[in-house]
Parts: C-alpha cells; structure tokens; sequence
C-alpha cells in the first residue's frame, strides 16, 4: 500500500476540479452562516456528519469492490438536490479523468464506459483509490478531508479569512474526522451482506436547499 499514493488523491493540486467548488460555503457566505473561523468550524463539523460521512461510506464501498452502479444509484437516492446530483457528476467525471491518467485499471475504464457523463464523485473515489492500492479506510478519509477542506479553502477566498484559522479549523477536526472514517467503513463492510440499504443516509437539508439557491445565481465565485 502506497502512502504517497494517499498524498496524491488528496491533494487540493490533484486535477480534479474540486477547486471550484465550495462545498457549499458560498451560499452559507451569502445567507450569513458563515462569518468566521468559529461558524466554520460549525459548518464543516455539520458537514462532515452529514454530507461527508455519506460520501465516505459510499468512497469506501466502492474500494471494497461493491458493484459501481449499486452505489450509484445509492448515490443518487441520498442527494435530494438536482444541483447536487449534478456537481458530483461533474466532479467524478474530472474525477476519473485524473484517476485513469495516475493509475491506469480496467475497473476505471469500464466505469468511464458505464457512466459517459460521469458517475456519483464518492464512487470514482473509491474505485480510484482501489486502483491506486488503497485501503477502504484511505478513501474513506480522502472523502471526508475532501468534506471539509473545500469549504475551509473556499471561505478564505470568499471572506478572505485568514489562512491560518481556516487551517486551524481543519487541524480541530481532524481527531473527529478519524472517528467518521472508522463508522464510514463499519457500514461499507456491511454492504455485503445488507446491501446498499447499510449505507448511511444522513441528511444536510440546508445544503441541499442552499445548493439549490445557489444554482440559480448569475453570478457566482464557485461551480456549487
């Protein structure tokens, strides 16, 4: 198992067009949610046990060789939000653009021959990391880092708060962040036997109403 292959996932500069989005953050900016590294904070911590301990069950499914279109359609189940449903799309597809190039695998070809206008993000993750010989633990963790480092990065830019404090948001979380992955996991093994329905479903409803505020703006910093 490759350690660096997990610095390369993870990485922000890794082409996957995360950069472009906020995970949210712009709208939680706008509708004054989010202030400072305080309400961040808050912000990420919600996010981590809603949005991103789905996307990290679903990342670590996938690595452990659950069928792609199972999760995909779990995927979708568990993101209300056209606009979300889309972004991730969108994401998985620059996703497995990147994946294919970094680690060459038939499983990542048959996915871009599966999904041709992308698949759910968190799967392509998985089955990158599964290519990348990762552990279901790895994508677990890069899915849930990805959860709340968009949104840290993304307010820096929007509020132009201090880099440091968005670091230090970051850094406060990361024991917590240790804790989803091990319950990310737990319920991806148990796909096997419970199927998809073992997954978690946990909700962020103003993520979703905000993602669809969002998608309706003229003008906007971030893609979502």
């Amino acid at each position: 198992m490759s350690r660096a292959a997990l610095l390369v996932l993870a990485d922000g500069r890794f082409p996957a067009g995360g950069h472009a989005h906020s995970g949210g953050a712009e709208a939680a900016v706008k509708a004054g949610r989010i202030t400072s590294a305080a309400s961040l904070e808050d912000f990420c911590r919600g996010r981590l046990h809603t949005a991103g301990l789905v996307a990290a069950a679903l990342a670590a499914a996938a690595a452990l060789g659950t069928d792609p279109s199972e999760l995909d359609a779990a995927a979708d189940a568990r993101t209300p939000s056209p606009a979300l449903r889309a972004a991730a799309r969108r994401l998985g597809r620059q996703l497995l653009r990147a994946a294919r190039a970094s680690w060459p695998s038939p499983e990542l070809d048959a996915l871009a021959r599966q999904f041709p206008k992308g698949a759910h993000q968190p799967v392509v993750l998985g089955l990158a990391a599964r290519a990348a010989g990762l552990a279901p633990r790895d994508a677990a963790h890069c899915a849930l880092y990805e959860s709340v480092s968009g949104p840290a990065t993304a307010t820096v830019r929007l509020l132009s708060l201090d880099p440091f404090d968005a670091t230090g948001v970051l850094a406060r979380l990361a024991p917590e962040l240790d804790r989803v992955a091990d319950r990310a996991v737990e319920a991806a093994r148990r796909v096997t036997e419970e199927g998809t329905d073992a997954l978690p479903a946990a909700s962020a409803p103003l993520l979703e109403v905000g993602a669809e505020w969002h998608a309706g703006w003229p003008v906007r910093l971030f893609a979502s």
